[in-house]
C-alpha cells in the first residue's frame, strides 16, 4: 500500500522544488558578491579621502589653483 506519501502534491516533499530553487539562487547570489567584492579590492582603490585625491591632482598639475580651490571649497561644504 502507497498511502499519502508516495508522490502528492501535499505539504511534505510537494515544495521541495522551490526550496532547491531558493538554494541555489542563494549560492548564485553569494558568488556574484565574492567576484564583485573581489575585483574592487584589486581595482586599486585604496580608499583615499577626496581632499587628498585632490591635492594629489594639483601636485600632478592636473587641475589648476582656482580650480583646486574651487573644488576644494566645494567638498568643505
Amino acid at each position: 500500500m502507497m498511502g499519502d506519501w508516495g508522490g502528492g502534491w501535499g505539504w511534505g516533499m510537494g515544495f521541495g522544488w522551490i526550496f532547491m530553487i531558493l538554494f541555489w539562487a542563494l549560492i548564485l547570489l553569494g558568488i556574484v558578491t565574492l567576484a564583485k567584492w573581489v575585483l574592487t579590492a584589486a581595482s586599486g582603490s585604496s580608499g583615499k579621502r577626496p581632499l587628498e585625491i585632490l591635492k594629489e591632482r594639483y601636485a600632478r598639475g592636473e587641475i589648476t589653483r582656482d580650480q583646486y580651490e574651487q573644488m576644494r571649497r566645494d567638498l568643505d561644504s
